[in-house]
Formats: C-alpha cells, sequence, structure tokens
C-alpha cells in the first residue's frame, strides 16, 4: 500500500471531464493533466479522435479528425 503522500503526488487517470466546448488546446491540457508523460497523451488524443468522441468544429460545421502516423 502506497503512503498518502505518495498517492496524492500520482496523477488521477480516471478524472471526469464535463461534456462542453473546449479549444485543442484545452484538450490536449486537461488529457494531459491526466496523463502519466507526453506518449501516453498522444496516445490518448489519438484515442479520443478515431473512435468519434472528440470531434473538431470547423465554420460552424462537426467534423471527424483522421490522425495519420
Amino acid at each position: 500500500m502506497r503512503n498518502p503522500i505518495e498517492r496524492s503526488l500520482m496523477k488521477n487517470p480516471y478524472r471526469k471531464i464535463n461534456r462542453t466546448n473546449y479549444s485543442l488546446g484545452e484538450l490536449v491540457e486537461i488529457v494531459s493533466s491526466c496523463a502519466r508523460d507526453s506518449r501516453e497523451t498522444m496516445a490518448a488524443l489519438v484515442d479520443l479522435f478515431e473512435t468519434g468522441r472528440v470531434r473538431v468544429q470547423a465554420n460552424g460545421r462537426l467534423k471527424r479528425v483522421r490522425v495519420a502516423a
């Protein structure tokens, strides 16, 4: 079992995000605050875009993002 100080320093991977409109920068910041490192942040963002759980609005139209490696 981890001590309380060590547990408080860990990031919360299960943070619930309210459903609202965020800018792309805000989305990256929110996801990175829950991830352990930049690799995990990118993996989470790619998953959000590829599954359609996050869409980008351009000129008033919602669009899906395709991520190419």
